[in-house]
């Protein structure tokens, strides 16, 4: 039952790990990459869809995305949606072809972007933390209907925090990582 609970929590924490670093893909580093509009919708046929559903999205050069829309009557639409997202970009529609530049980052929009991404991280460390906080709850329960003894409940307590510093760790790595790429010029 105690490497249930383990296995179930590492897994969850990995989970975690793995949606902060989707996240950390869609902050904007001085680099043009196609992930950079992935979680932009635009109005197709009544429904909201995701623009790489509609469009070619492809990298340029370091500083521009293109966006080639598969009907020529969504230009005018995609180019609204990239204009209203948060990411502050300004695209022009040349025929059929939207082009995304990308300015160059200032020193205080890359200390803004730092702020955010500290932030996403801290969240991240926040769900590993309530994963484990979930776990030992189980292992006091187990503990408390006497399916454990004391000795397995703080060696499993040991565990579950081992496993908690493990992810942690990978998720400091990941901010450090995205902070370095930020900052690099």
């Amino acid at each position: 039952m105690l490497d249930e609970i383990k296995k179930d929590a590492g897994e969850r924490m990995a989970k975690s790990v793995a949606a902060l670093q989707q996240e950390m893909t869609k902050i904007r580093t001085g680099r043009a990459h196609t992930s950079l509009l992935d979680h932009i919708t635009v109005e197709y046929y009544g429904a909201q869809t995701p623009l790489n559903q509609v469009s070619n999205v492809g990298v340029e050069d370091s500083r521009t995305l293109t966006v080639t829309p598969w009907e020529k009557d969504m230009v005018p639409v995609i180019e609204k949606a990239i204009m209203n997202s948060d990411l502050g970009l300004n695209p022009a529609s040349a025929g059929t072809v939207i082009r995304v530049p990308l300015p160059a980052l200032t020193e205080e929009r890359r200390k803004d972007m730092i702020r955010v991404v500290r932030n996403e991280a801290e969240g991240g460390r926040i769900a590993v933390r309530n994963i484990r906080r979930d776990a030992i709850g189980d292992i006091k329960e187990l503990l408390k209907e006497k399916l454990i003894g004391e000795d397995d409940e703080r060696r499993g307590e040991d565990e579950i925090q081992t496993i908690t510093d493990k992810y942690i760790a990978e998720i400091d790595q990941v901010l450090a990582d995205k902070e370095a790429e930020l900052l690099e010029v």
